[in-house]
């Protein structure tokens, strides 16, 4: 087996809408290609030997075991590399249960698609199941631990924390949508101008100088201790001499930690010997170079939580322990300990394993103790000095039982420190008896709290501690979301985006929007090129000025990693017609209905799609919708608009010139066709359509009928503000147009809007993409030579991996076919063809030039119209 190809899809994807997160993978099974299972021998038994847990695994037929059943009755080895990918995550702890097989377009290939929640553990996940599955098939030797170990490794590097995933999950559940911003857990919640930004229990509310006080223990201390705060007394050291005067003055039992540590790190407790001091002294130092020297408080550790000013949970902290049973040895009773199926590596599960490192071997030998030896039956050893969840300790909720005193103490620390998120570590004999009654003291504050010992105590009662920290971030009515148009089709996506855009603009929003010629922040290009996949529809999401999106999506994005955005208010689809088809298996005008139509799939259920009632594969999308639908016609008498209004629904149609919206059996008339620019003067058909599909998007939003007649009035094309999409230059005897159409379907709405015009002579400047068929390339010269007098070939920069006489040749031969009388002339670099045209252009003719480079274009024919336009003046 071989893989061609591996895709991480991110979003909303053709492969499936409901699962974001798959990896999409192309095989070659070559020689297995025609096997199943079942002639394998013993394959069966290799499988369910090496996987036992797959047992699980339903398949097709619904219950555990199925996938077993299928693969003793015969399955596709492409299945089992699913099957084993899935089962790979799981062992390493990580949720993935969905997955596809599907043939792809050549003999002998599929495509493998599965769930992932770590993108670098599902790659890695894909290379090792066909490694896996294929060493399976041949019966060699196969060990899978190495590479479940390299999995939970990926999962702890990549995956969220507890704490992080706690606080996510809940605004997910709120709808509240999250962008990952880098690999250390920073995540932004919302988007745009309403977004918050979260890092493990620290906000975008959390003040650096509450962090910085937290961060300094003796500051702490001092502003507790002078607010009536019990805490225990203590001083900082920075040397040997200075711990022997603190030792002396302070007396025993002692603490001794680093001055800013966090997680419990080279804290040594209960010193009892000037011995044990100097070895606490040392460890410290390891992590800070000033070491706080405290008394030793009797008691159990508590955490108790404060979020926004509020007492939300609170936890009694063990640390990691064994029982002896009067046999086992230390280590084996550890050992015992960790298959407690509660201990995970890491953050992986509710508990962390314990280990017997440098730390804990330390406490053993000043107890007289080694990992090898046996504890007498009830002989409780600690094997931590802190009581952190992270080393193997354990947590018992007791939310329920703190003292109002100790409750209301906790919401006053968190005050003086000004911290909105505080976790306070108190030691103290019972946490139901206020702390000035039982001795205790505050130990420390913490600025970024872990919630995992509220969330997953090992006993009593999960307490949601995450709920009042999104209640925080976006109080009741506090908007997460911005306003999505999504705007995806073959040909107009691009012009009614930037309608769409600056009909938002002339709303008074801050609109970001994409284009395939760049991301745009409130009108400023800030990143160029294509960008229409999505990392530009983040990048527009994740902009703190933008309060409304507008995105265009390509299918090139969709298949190479699918949406940016879980889901969008508006989703449009101009119209679907061949263009790009063979690449990436979309073969069919079908295929690439099936891509365009995530858009409306991926709209909210209260938003709208905006489909093309004149387009069979558009209209038929409504089908697969959940959201409400609106359509757009050329036609108001068509068929498919008028069943719609009949029940209720919602279009906009072209009719007697005008642009109307229809609702219900109220027809609303929004402006006269020849009076929109864009049209300009209705002779632009395809535009209209445009039109209608941002009309519609305005109507929606709620814009008043005006303000939508008054940004169709002001929104004028030019190369500034629609580059490469109808830019018509008016020379003095002829006329030149510049359009960025590359597809039958553009030329086609090119050579209508030239019926409209009258001239003496049609010139087309035409190239063919390299990444296309020799059938489109074909069809394409057919198509010009209908519309044109004259035809120029040209050839992009980049020809994509073809000949030139692959794309020139098919050319020549459709234009041949239709017009074999039309003059034909070569001219392969693009500027030259474009100097050519203008040079021998004649009286009373138009240009038509088809471009690649639109600002190089652009340049061209501007400088040369200035030069012509000296030339009349002189005259």
């Amino acid at each position: 087996m071989k893989i061609i190809d591996l895709r991480i899809m991110r979003g909303p994807n053709y492969w499936s809408v409901t699962h974001p997160k798959i990896i999409v993978l192309k095989l070659a099974l070559d020689e297995l290609q025609d096997k199943l299972t079942h002639e394998v021998p013993g394959f069966l038994n290799r499988l369910q030997k090496l996987f036992p847990g797959m047992y699980s695994h339903r398949s097709t037929e619904g219950t555990e075991g199925g996938f077993f059943k299928n693969v003793a009755d015969g399955t596709t080895f492409g299945h089992v590399v699913q099957h084993v990918a899935l089962e790979l995550q799981t062992m390493a702890g990580m949720e993935s249960g969905f997955g596809r097989c599907y043939p792809a377009h050549e003999k002998g290939s599929v495509y493998v698609i599965f769930s992932y929640q770590e993108e670098r553990a599902g790659e890695y996940a894909a290379h090792t199941a066909v490694r896996i599955t294929e060493a399976l098939v041949k019966g060699e030797p196969c060990r899978i631990q190495d590479d479940v170990t390299r999995l939970h490794q990926i999962r702890e590097d990549e995956y969220f924390g507890p704490s992080t995933y706690s606080i996510v999950s809940e605004a997910v559940s709120r709808n509240i949508p999250y962008i990952r911003l880098n690999r250390h857990s920073l995540i932004q919640l919302g988007y745009g101008v309403n977004q918050k930004r979260i890092q493990a229990t620290l906000t975008s509310n959390t003040a650096c100088f509450a962090v910085e006080i937290a961060g300094d223990k003796n500051a702490t201390k001092e502003l507790l201790d002078e607010a009536g705060i019990p805490v225990p007394k203590g001083t900082t050291v920075y040397s040997m001499e200075e711990l022997r005067e603190a030792v002396n003055r302070l007396g025993y039992p002692l603490v001794l930690k680093p001055l800013d540590g966090n997680h419990g790190k080279g804290a040594t407790i209960n010193i009892t010997n000037f011995k044990d001091a100097q070895k606490g002294f040392s460890e410290a130092r390891k992590y800070s170079n000033a070491v706080m020297v405290e008394q030793f408080i009797e008691g159990s550790d508590f955490r108790l939580l404060v979020i926004n000013g509020k007492f939300v949970a609170a936890a009694m902290r063990t640390p990691a322990m064994v029982t002896g049973d009067g046999v086992s040895t230390i280590k084996q009773l550890v050992d015992r300990e960790n298959k407690d199926p509660r201990r995970g590596i890491g953050h992986e599960k509710v508990l962390t394993k314990i280990t017997i490192d440098t730390h804990t071997k330390n406490i053993l030998k000043a107890q007289g103790l080694t990992s090898q030896s046996v504890l007498a039956e009830g002989q409780v050893v600690y094997l931590k000095s802190t009581a952190n969840i992270s080393t193997g300790g354990t947590a018992t909720d007791v939310t329920d039982l703190v003292d109002p005193y100790n409750i209301l103490m906790a919401e006053r620390i968190a005050g003086i420190i000004g911290l909105d998120i505080c976790g306070i570590d108190v030691m103290t004999t019972d946490i139901a008896i206020p702390l000035n009654e039982t001795r205790g003291a505050v130990l420390e504050v913490n600025a970024a709290p872990g919630f995992r010992m509220h969330i997953s105590p090992t006993y009593g009662l999960p307490r949601n501690v995450a709920e009042p920290v999104v209640d925080m971030l976006f109080p009741h009515g506090k908007p997460s979301r911005i306003p999505i148009i999504a705007v995806t089709g073959t040909n107009g996506k691009t012009t009614t985006t930037r309608l769409i855009a600056h009909m938002v603009k002339h709303k008074g929003y801050q609109v970001g929007y994409t284009t395939t010629d760049g991301i745009y922040i409130q009108d400023k290009l800030l990143e160029k090129g294509d960008t229409t996949g999505s990392y530009s529809a983040e990048f527009v999401l994740k902009d703190p000025t933008v309060n409304f999106a507008v995105l265009e999506c390509a299918r090139g994005g969709l298949l190479r990693s699918g949406l940016g955005f879980q889901q969008c208010d508006i989703g449009i689809v101009t119209n679907v017609s061949a263009d790009h088809l063979g690449l990436r298996d979309i073969h069919t005008l079908e295929d690439l209905a099936k891509v365009k139509s995530v858009i409306p799939k991926s709209v909210s259920k209260d938003g709208y799609a905006v489909l093309n009632a004149d387009d069979d594969l558009v209209y038929a999308m409504a089908e697969e919708v959940q959201c409400n639908v609106a359509f757009f016609s050329m036609d108001e008498n068509n068929p498919r608009i008028l069943k719609h209004i009949a029940k209720g629904g919602l279009a906009a149609v072209f009719e007697n010139g005008y642009i109307s919206i229809f609702k219900n059996s109220y027809k609303i008339r929004i402006d006269r066709v020849a009076d929109v620019p864009l049209t300009f003067g209705g002779k632009a058909k395809f535009n209209i359509e445009n039109i209608l599909a941002a009309t519609l998007a305005g109507y929606i939003s709620h814009f008043e009928i005006d303000d939508i007649k008054t940004s169709l009035r002001t929104f004028i094309p030019s190369p500034t503000k629609t580059p490469g999409r109808m830019n018509l230059f008016k020379f003095p005897q002829f006329e030149v147009l510049i359009d960025y159409a590359h597809n039958v379907g553009g030329m086609k709405a090119i050579g209508d809007f030239m019926e409209d015009v009258e001239v003496s002579k049609k010139v087309g400047i035409i190239a063919g993409v390299g990444d296309r068929r020799t059938e489109d390339f074909y069809e394409l010269g057919k198509v010009a030579g209908q519309i044109f007098d004259e035809i120029v070939i040209r050839l992009d920069n980049d020809l994509r991996g073809k000949l030139p006489e692959e794309i020139t040749i098919p050319l020549m031969q459709g234009i041949e076919e239709v017009a074999p009388y039309k003059t034909v002339k070569l001219i392969p670099e693009e500027m030259r063809a474009i100097a050519y045209a203008l040079e021998t252009a004649v009286e009373d003719s138009f240009i038509a030039i088809f471009t690649e480079d639109i600002a190089e274009a652009v340049k061209l024919v501007e400088n040369f119209k200035v030069i012509q336009d000296r030339k009349v003046l002189v005259d």
